[in-house]
């Protein structure tokens, strides 16, 4: 005969690793040289290397990590030297990448002010002149 099998002990809950505060600079490529910090009452995020003096601050809101103010700069880093513009924290909306088609009109009323390019001109279009019983 065998033994009976013992019940295994309930584990208790799991320990969550908490998100990093430190990070690898863009520009300089030191490692744990950038340093981010959180001010929720104001909604602003602050980004800051030790090494080159990079500075970059965007708003958060209560959902908002260190990550969160982490990868904005690295998107706006990406826009500016892919899009060749100015200094990004200097320009309004900073951390905030616009949608749509470079060039194009925001203003619906832009949209259709010339009449011959806004329909098909109805080339090729015959009317159909027998009756379907």
């Amino acid at each position: 005969m065998g033994k009976r099998k013992k019940a295994s002990k309930p584990q208790g809950p799991r320990r969550k690793e908490p998100l990093p505060t430190v990070f690898t600079c863009l520009f300089c490529n030191h490692e744990r040289s950038v340093a981010v910090k959180l001010d929720k009452k104001a909604g602003v995020g602050q980004l800051d290397c030790k090494v080159c003096g990079q500075k970059f601050q965007c708003g958060i809101n209560y959902l908002s990590a260190a990550v969160d103010v982490y990868s904005e700069w690295v998107d706006a880093a990406d826009a500016v030297a892919h899009n060749g513009e100015g200094d990004p924290e200097r320009e309004p909306g900073a951390g905030r990448l616009s949608v749509g088609r470079p060039g194009a009109s925001k203003g619906k009323a832009d949209v259709y002010d010339d009449d011959d390019d806004r329909g098909y001109d109805g080339e090729g279009v015959v009317a159909d002149d027998d009756d379907y019983d």
